[in-house]
């Protein structure tokens, strides 16, 4: 790396954001308004001189029609202003045939060059007796002479002169507007990105996730960028808030979940510890209690495992055919549930259907389905599955689900105050819900019609 760069990352590094838009801004702006005080200053000068010149052109021209006779010398002897008879003299290009009275105008080897036509006519400045400016013309005159005319330049000098003061001041006001138009534009350009950062500092010292930026009011849909990234960061936080949230909920409804089963282990752990106090009956009771509750924190634990997956691997995703696994499940239902009656109806277009998702994973989410059914079912009543080419459904007879209780059937840990005597955790649903969004589908629960409760499986394929 060169020096140059390296003292230019040196200089962002040290340099605030901000500070270096304002500084990009004021510098992109003085330019241009320098360049065009440039530009008029030569375009004013080029103009004035070039009116001088025209009339010098037109005085040589007039001066050799007039005194094309006449030798060399001075042909008239005072240098005037713009529109007045200009000064002139005739050089000859041998310095042997100048006259004996001196020359007013400066002869010099490139005038006698002129003279010979070995040089091109050309404009000059010089200065008169006195120490005025003036501008003189030399042609050719003739053969082998020169004709120089002369005129003085105050006007156009003066005339640069202002317009060169007047373009510095309207140049350094442009500078120095420049300079707070970048501040102006930084400031107001960086604001959100300011309280974005503010935010994400406050957010960091006090672990809050509820701060949010306050966007400026505007229509909706005609934001600016930084206006839709304060707002995506607004999204982001609100989703970090909510996941923070969930979070802690979990951890506080896994505790409480596992409070009470980890107690009784411990007590029937103790119980066994003192097996020689226990007659036989008393002992196997024991030992049972503590299988069932191991099996249960067993559960508890995997399901809570489970619901800690945000999405299935990719690797082991694959085309899983839906009318077999459904069979399959149904099947390994009725020999769970003997007492509670599966019927299965699959829709003729619905036999060959397959979406892309782990066979394990979509199991795990039908036997839920289909043991919370039957946990429901009244004894005898029939639990009613259907799959169709846009969703698979799993109805109930049982007593269905409240109007309070309907928006919280998917939550963790969540049971129905009918549901609290029966087994289970309150997982099942929850890990349900969850398995159907890492495949593109939606899970939904309803009232069905007559009583019960029915659930329904929207594919991925009909959404």
């Amino acid at each position: 790396m060169s020096a140059r760069h390296r003292l230019g990352a040196r200089w962002q590094r040290r340099r605030p954001l901000r500070t270096r838009l304002a500084l990009m801004a004021a510098a992109a702006v003085a330019l241009v308004a320098v360049g065009v005080c440039a530009a008029a200053f030569f375009v004013i000068r080029y103009k004035l001189y070039q009116q001088l010149d025209q009339n010098l052109a037109q005085s040589a021209t007039l001066i050799a029609q007039q005194h094309r006779t006449e030798g060399p010398g001075v042909v008239t002897g005072e240098c005037r202003f713009l529109g007045a008879p200009a000064c002139s003299q005739i050089v000859p290009a041998d310095a042997a045939k100048d006259p004996a009275k001196p020359y007013l105008l400066p002869v010099t080897p490139v005038t006698r060059a002129v003279a010979t036509g070995h040089q091109a006519p050309y404009y000059s400045n010089f200065t008169l007796p006195g120490g005025k400016p003036g501008r003189m013309f030399t042609t050719t005159f003739g053969k082998g002479e020169a004709v120089q005319v002369a005129l003085r330049a105050d006007i156009a000098e003066r005339g640069v002169s202002q317009a060169a003061s007047l373009l510095s001041a309207v140049g350094g006001a442009g500078v120095l507007l420049s300079g707070l138009g970048g501040y102006w534009v930084s400031r107001t350009g960086l604001a959100p990105i300011t309280r974005l950062t503010t935010t994400a500092e406050r957010i960091a010292a006090t672990r809050d996730a509820r701060h949010r930026i306050e966007l400026p009011p505007g229509p909706p849909g005609r934001e600016d960028e930084v206006t839709r990234l304060a707002a995506t960061f607004n999204t982001m936080l609100a989703e970090l808030e909510e996941s923070v949230a969930a979070r802690r909920r979990l951890v506080a409804d896994a505790s409480h979940e596992l409070r009470t089963p980890l107690t009784a282990l411990r007590t029937n752990a103790e119980l066994l510890a003192k097996a020689d106090r226990l007659t036989d009956a008393q002992r196997d009771r024991a030992s049972g209690a503590l299988g069932r509750q191991l099996r249960e924190v067993t559960g508890l634990v995997n399901d809570l495992i489970e619901l800690a997956r945000e999405e299935e691997p990719q690797p082991l995703l694959e085309e899983v055919r839906l009318a077999p696994l459904v069979a399959h499940g149904v099947d390994a239902a009725r020999g769970h549930w003997p007492a509670v009656p599966f019927g299965l109806q699959v829709a003729p277009d619905a036999a060959d259907l397959s979406i892309p998702g782990v066979p394990a994973r979509l199991s795990r989410l039908l036997t839920n389905l289909l043991d919370n059914a039957a946990k429901f079912s009244p004894q005898g009543t029939p639990v009613e599955v259907s799959l169709t080419a846009t969703a698979l459904t799993v109805r109930d007879h049982g007593p269905g689900i409240s109007e309070q209780d309907l928006p919280h059937v998917f939550d963790r840990f969540y049971r129905a105050e009918k549901a609290r005597a029966l087994p289970g955790s309150g997982l099942g649903l929850a890990m349900a819900r969850q398995i159907a969004h890492a495949h593109g589908a939606e899970l939904t629960a309803e009232r069905a019609p007559g009583g019960g409760a029915l659930f329904r499986l929207t594919l991925p394929t009909a959404s």
